[in-house]
């Protein structure tokens, strides 16, 4: 597990440079989850680290595979100095330990809802797993191990959460594109839904 972990932080550091700032937590019952934080210009990255220690496993198998399974790290970037997005490091946290302690494969196209403000006063409750591969390569394992991946996350209001839930995860990602809404604006408004 700590192999692994090291691995994760080196790719981390070779894509996105030197973390300023590191917060762990641990939930009763898993591993240690810690949040990097990077600072790239005008913008806040950061980064999960723990999470793809174990694989997740599917809800509906008996076992889990300690061995073959998704494994992943979460990435939230947001603009710098407009909120206080730093209040974002536990909620992040727990997010990345919901494999573990609600049994669920966090992938690309999911919602994870928080049931409170990422930061006090932010507009969004919940996010987006968007495809990775972009920032952040996905980390290849030795065999039978799956690669870890790096998913982003996509801040999402709960209008867009819902328009979401009935229309899905590609038509509001179109809807986003299609007005130009900046995804890393941590005040930013719903985007106008129909």
């Amino acid at each position: 597990m700590g192999e692994i972990l090291d691995l994760v932080e080196a790719r981390l550091r070779t894509a996105l440079g030197e973390p300023d700032a590191r917060a762990g937590v641990t939930f009763l019952g898993t591993d240690r989850i810690e949040v990097l934080r990077f600072i790239d210009g005008d913008v806040v990255r950061y980064a999960t680290l723990g999470m793809s220690a174990q694989p997740m496993a599917d809800p509906a198998s008996p076992l889990a595979d300690p061995v073959k399974g998704p494994r992943a790290e979460l990435v939230l970037s947001v603009r710098l100095g407009l909120a206080d997005t730093d209040q974002v490091l536990r909620p992040l946290a727990v997010l990345a330990a919901s494999p573990q302690v609600e049994g669920v494969i966090v992938a690309p196209g999911a919602s994870l809802d928080l049931g409170q403000p990422l930061w006090t006063g932010a507009p969004f409750d919940s996010v987006l797993v968007a495809e990775p591969g972009g920032l952040v390569e996905d980390l290849e394992l030795d065999a039978p191990m799956d690669p870890v991946r790096f998913l982003p996350l996509l801040p999402m209001t709960r209008n867009e959460a819902a328009w979401k839930r009935v229309r899905g995860a590609q038509e509001l990602q179109e809807r986003w594109l299609s007005q130009g809404t900046d995804l890393r604006d941590p005040l930013r408004a719903s985007v106008a839904l129909d």
